[in-house]
């Protein structure tokens, strides 16, 4: 073919390469970016200038070269030979179509884009979507902040700061402290027999008289009663003077105890008697220093229980420096655990809630007692009788039972569980370890050493010794009661530990671990079945012991779990004192069903899951300040220290509240009869009965707090 005739034709050479900005220079794109096209042509303003139509009109024809327009015209006349004939371009036929397309729907001939404007006009229709999504900002009482300050991620919470540890000042060794408090109680041991001898002739006298009976050298001389009374409290007082120590040497500790307002009704009334020696009054007004001889007696008694009380808790404490076990609180509840003995004379060391409330209350006690004794004296005209109506009132105010609240219910059971071996830190202790009214039971507590034994045993595929070691080994990793069980074994075949890696509890009731690269299972037969390891037909064991080696068994320890008796009771004990035993048991046999089955039914354990059971069997390795000691195996005596300071703290309480009550309601009556003057009414042996009846009900708790 002739240069001639490859002028005339437009296909293109095939190995001609073409650009995308060629095509899109040469076809415009395809109909639906020509519609578009056209609609924004004919949204364009009309060229006002013939330069604007001309350069309208040179856009809208095509780019080709003068030359070729001329050639084209007669080429396209003249009809080519056969020879000739060209192979139609599909380009050309849909540039063709495009064309008549257009025509038929009279659009505007589309004007070649370029890359750089397709590129460009994306750009700016993304800009614009993202403009539009973005909501502008509110104001007022509904706005909110820009999206964009709430993308970002709030700061992670600070982690919460540990609890400070309770501080733990300067503490003597305990067998010293236990040394110092057997000294004290010796010589407040025979302090109660002479004072009862002082203190109850003016009471006897006044009685006898009641009934009309004549005592000699008494009835009749009101000078020589004065004389008598006023003796009898002055030996008292020197006999009872640990009360005095107590109530003025709490006082430098800044606390207003009723051994204090004992103490100060012993001066006022022996003021009273030596100013009616001095200046005669009318017969008939007896003097109110019977009374104060029956308070300091009651005070005396209170002081000396509470040093037995202490004596008691001390040398139990002080039997070994390292205690095999200590109760301290959790916040599940008492656990006992293992440590040392540092913090405990601190514990107890500290005030009880009977001496806390008598501070905050007694002063105000005491001032309404000196401002009643004014209000009825001098109020009434009556200046003479303020020290007689200020004996009669702080008696009142003070009581018989306030300095026992504490004492006898302390001493009561500090005597019981130094006879069981246990020792409780005073009411701070006792308040912490029963305040939940929760305990924490694990294997060791339900069936002590010697209470489980193995019946027998069967080995599949391994020698003894290899079997009883496996086991031995699981059983130390998971720190269950086996373990001492399976230590015994070990000593007798002469078996060793070793080393269990990958150890895991199962909910299934059973342990798994690696030991020496073979997958050891070990646990009851329920595990094993769900473990999918086969077990013998002619083996069924309730409380049966399963080792498994690469999930073919090994060893059935046949294991026996014997009741006893004191586990029994103690469990009866914690039901009748409403206190929820926690089963944190690692023993997969040991479950709420073996408990019913070997003790009573009506026992209820509260049984956790398996996360919260390791964690509250691991709570025994917490190091935390002790409470109570206890130095025998078993729950008796943990039950026993928990159930007894519960009821510990109830009577107290009740006690304390009992007797403030008491005392408030003495206070009043004393000031409202004798701002009457009626001191009939009012006498010395009416005012004792009033006072007794009040302490009938705290020596009633106290005998109660050691029966559980």
């Amino acid at each position: 073919m002739s240069q001639k005739d490859e002028k005339k034709t437009n296909a293109p050479a095939p190995e001609d390469d073409f650009s995308l900005e060629d095509i899109l220079a040469e076809y415009g794109g395809s109909l639906e970016h020509q519609l578009l096209r056209g609609a924004e042509t004919k949204a364009e303003p009309k060229a006002n200038s013939p330069l604007e139509k001309g350069s309208e009109a040179a856009e809208e024809e095509p780019l080709e070269a003068p030359e070729e327009k001329k050639e084209e015209a007669p080429a396209q006349k003249e009809e080519p030979s056969e020879s000739h004939k060209t192979i139609p371009d599909p380009l050309q036929e849909a540039e063709r179509a495009a064309q008549a397309e257009t025509d038929r729907l009279k659009l505007p001939r589309p004007r070649p884009i370029s890359l750089e404007e397709v590129v460009g006009s994306t750009v700016d229709a993304v800009m614009e979507e993202a403009k539009e999504s973005i909501p502008p900002p509110r104001r007022g009482l509904f706005s909110r902040r820009p999206a964009e300050d709430t993308e970002t991620l709030p700061p992670p919470p600070e982690p919460e700061p540990e609890p400070a540890p309770e501080p733990i000042g300067p503490e003597p060794e305990l067998w010293e402290a236990a040394h110092n408090a057997r000294q004290l109680y010796i010589r407040r041991k025979h302090t109660l027999l002479l004072p009862l001898v002082t203190a109850l002739p003016p009471t006897l006298a006044l009685l006898l008289e009641r009934y009309q009976l004549r005592v000699p050298y008494w009835s009749g001389d009101p000078d020589l009663q004065c004389v008598v009374q006023l003796v009898c409290l002055g030996l008292t007082a020197l006999l009872c003077r640990h009360v005095f120590l107590k109530g003025f040497g709490m006082l430098l500790r800044r606390r207003c105890v009723s051994e204090l307002l004992v103490s100060l009704s012993v001066l006022v009334s022996a003021a009273d008697c030596v100013s009616r020696l001095l200046a005669p009054r009318p017969e008939g007004v007896t003097p109110y220093a019977a009374v104060s001889c029956l308070a300091l007696l009651f005070a005396q008694w209170g002081v000396r229980r509470e040093s037995k009380g202490n004596y008691d808790m001390l040398r139990a404490a002080a039997m070994d420096d390292e205690p095999p076990y200590l109760v301290t609180n959790t916040p599940q509840g008492a656990c006992k655990q293992r440590g040392s003995v540092p913090g405990f004379y601190t514990t107890a060391a500290r005030s009880d809630v009977a001496t806390i409330w008598q501070t905050a209350l007694l002063p105000v006690f005491l001032a309404a007692s000196v401002v009643f004794a004014v209000l009825s004296s001098a109020g009434q005209g009556r200046k003479e009788d303020f020290l007689l109506n200020l004996s009669a009132i702080l008696p009142a105010a003070a009581t018989f039972s306030l300095p026992l609240c504490w004492a006898l219910p302390w001493s009561k059971l500090s005597e019981h569980l130094q006879r069981t071996g246990c020792a409780v830190a005073g009411w701070s202790g006792a308040q912490k370890i029963s305040a939940r009214r929760r305990m924490i039971v694990t294997d060791g507590d339900l069936f002590p050493p010697g209470s489980v034994q193995i019946n027998g045993r069967k080995f599949y595929g391994e020698t003894p010794e290899r079997a009883i070691s496996l086991a031995a080994s699981m059983a130390r990793a998971a720190g269950s009661g086996l373990e001492r069980l399976f230590n015994n074994l070990v000593r007798a075949e002469g078996g060793s530990y070793e080393k269990v890696d990958d150890f895991s509890f199962y909910e299934e009731g059973g342990y798994s671990g690696v030991i020496r690269g073979e997958s050891v299972l070990m646990g009851s037969a329920s595990f094993m079945r769900k473990m999918n390891v086969q077990l013998p037909v002619d083996v069924n064991l309730r409380t049966g012991v399963f080792l498994a080696v690469d999930r073919e068994l090994a060893a059935v320890f046949a294991v026996k779990y014997n009741p006893a008796e004191n586990v029994d009771f103690a469990l009866r004990m914690m039901q009748r004192s409403r206190i929820q035993p926690i089963l944190a048991s690692r023993d997969p046999n040991i479950t709420p069903a073996l408990i019913r089955r070997k003790f009573s039914r009506s026992v209820r354990l509260e049984y956790p899951g398996l996360t919260e059971r390791i964690a509250l069997s691991e709570a025994e390795k917490d190091r935390d300040l002790p409470r109570a000691l206890v130095f025998r195996e078993g729950l008796m005596p943990y039950a026993e220290t928990v159930a007894g300071s519960l009821r510990l703290c109830k009577a107290v309480h009740r006690a304390a509240a009992l007797s403030l009550l008491g005392s408030w309601a003495g206070t009043l009556l004393t000031f409202y009869l004798t701002s009457l003057g009626a001191y009939e009414l009012l006498n010395p042996l009416a005012l004792e009965l009033f006072l007794l009846l009040w302490t009938l009900p705290v020596l009633l708790m106290s005998d109660w707090t050691g029966r559980y």
